[in-house]
């Protein structure tokens, strides 16, 4: 039987970047055991220590910008300059932990009778990491800083389409002076993530990525009775109120749509409108997404790449295909260009009502739904009526009314007002239902992953 590889191909070009050779069984379990040799002598490391390295990894990821953002636009499509970003980005998450971790795992002192008692934080292990190719520096930075600083160990499982990434990820933490196993990329295809939770080494799983990818590895996770952080899809629903600035909100709402090609979990996908602003807002919001411009990622002048891949830009157009025939009007976009590359435009469905794929499921892709309701109160109960419930917004001159839906109103893992919604290191990300459990940065993030112990002296 001739060895297995997994192919990188460039999305814009539907051209062959790299092959990579697929890891056997017997080499993933001599990666997994060398990372946890590692992780015994890496969790007995004091913080200074793996803030010293954390800093240096931001530093070489700033140096490396340009380069590693050119390698994740060739292999997964975004934009040039969000590429860039998104470096600067990790680097910013790795100097967050590297200056927070030791306050966030001190111990906690809690009086009782005992003479001492105290609640300490102690690693766990090697954390495996399932993740997509969307963000694929991101993702994995906002796993590794703080378990990594928390004194686990890392194995990376990332999508076949960004093995490039994946390894230098792994090569970044190598030469900022981390032990040479503590974080690891294994090179496999997803049916082998099996073997690799039932590793009596693997301590714990995260996954971001689809609903189904969740179930199936949390399942697996539960029958060896490992811990899992799940962050899985989203349909976020904008909600636009009438006194909302539509200028504002119009132009918010595109970038939120648009960003990284609208491949995001936290997308704006829904843009719920009361009907007293409603032709307004829409007439605002299609101007904008008519200026975006769609072609070569790696030309600055373009606001729009390809999708990731061909495959999943054609389950987005059958998905707005089904969604016209249902009923949805076609206001822009629509179509498969005629061109080389998995590109698909900038696209606006109107009139959108349950029972459409726009309305029930995630549309992972630059394709935006309408959808226009009488009033707040049936605007807030159709921002509910979703199986999801990772991010949401509310857009309105009413600062107060704004908090009081976000906090009290919206079921979301996060809810932002008159601004779209983000993920950044000093708060908690992560959803409900359908959008998954557990949460990832800030203080609480860093928490999941470690034996939260009792200790009592008497």
């Amino acid at each position: 039987m001739g060895s297995k590889m997994i192919k990188s191909i460039n999305p814009a070009t539907d051209e062959e970047i790299k092959s990579y050779q697929v890891m056997d069984e017997i080499e993933i379990a001599k990666i997994i055991s060398l990372s946890n040799s590692d992780f015994l002598s890496w969790k007995e490391t004091g913080f200074s220590e793996r803030t010293l390295k954390m800093k240096r990894a931001a530093e070489i990821l700033r140096q490396k910008r340009d380069s590693l953002g050119k390698l994740m636009t060739l292999e997964m499509g975004k934009p040039i300059l969000q590429s860039k970003s998104e470096i600067e980005k990790c680097a910013w998450v790795c100097d967050y932990f590297a200056d927070n971790a030791e306050r966030f795992l001190s111990d906690e002192v809690i009086a009782t009778e005992a003479s001492k008692s105290f609640v300490t934080f102690r690693p766990l292990g090697a954390v495996l990491a399932v993740m997509p190719w969307n963000f694929p520096f991101w993702q994995v930075f906002r796993f590794a800083a703080p378990n990594l600083m928390a004194g686990n160990a890392g194995i990376l499982k990332h999508s076949s389409n960004v093995t490039g990434c994946a390894l230098a990820i792994e090569e970044i933490f190598r030469e900022a002076g981390f032990p040479d196993n503590i974080f690891r990329t294994l090179i496999v295809p997803s049916k082998r993530i099996k073997e690799i939770i039932e590793n009596k080494n693997i301590r714990a799983v995260t996954i971001t990525g689809s609903v189904a990818a969740g179930k199936s590895v949390a399942g697996l996770a539960g029958s060896v009775l490992k811990k899992t952080v799940l962050e899985l899809g989203g349909s976020d629903p904008y909600l636009i109120l009438k006194d909302a600035d539509l200028e504002q909100a119009s132009g918010t709402c595109v970038v939120s749509r648009l960003i990284n090609g609208g491949q995001s979990c936290i997308a704006a996908k829904r843009f719920i409108v009361v009907e007293d602003v409603y032709k307004e807002f829409e007439r605002l919001f299609l101007q904008k997404m008519e200026k975006r411009k769609m072609g070569n990622p790696l030309d600055t002048a373009n606001d729009l790449g390809p999708q990731a891949r061909t495959d999943l830009r054609d389950e987005l157009h059958e998905q707005v295909e089904r969604s016209i025939r249902l009923g949805a009007k076609l206001l822009l976009g629509g179509y498969i260009p005629d061109m080389k590359g998995a590109y698909y435009p900038p696209t606006v469905l109107a009139d959108v009502r349950p029972g459409m794929p726009a309305y029930d499921e995630e549309l992972f892709g630059p394709v935006a739904a309408l959808i226009r309701v009488k009033n707040e109160e049936e605007g807030i109960r159709t921002a509910n009526d979703s199986n999801f419930g990772l991010g949401a917004a509310v857009f309105t001159s009413d600062i107060k009314r704004g908090e009081i839906i976000a906090k009290e109103k919206i079921n979301s893992g996060s809810c932002f007002v008159n601004e779209f919604v983000k993920s950044d290191p000093r708060l908690p990300f992560g959803g409900i239902n359908e959008s998954g459990y557990g949460r990832e940065l800030s203080a609480i993030g860093i928490k999941e992953f470690v034996n939260i112990k009792t200790v009592y002296l008497k």
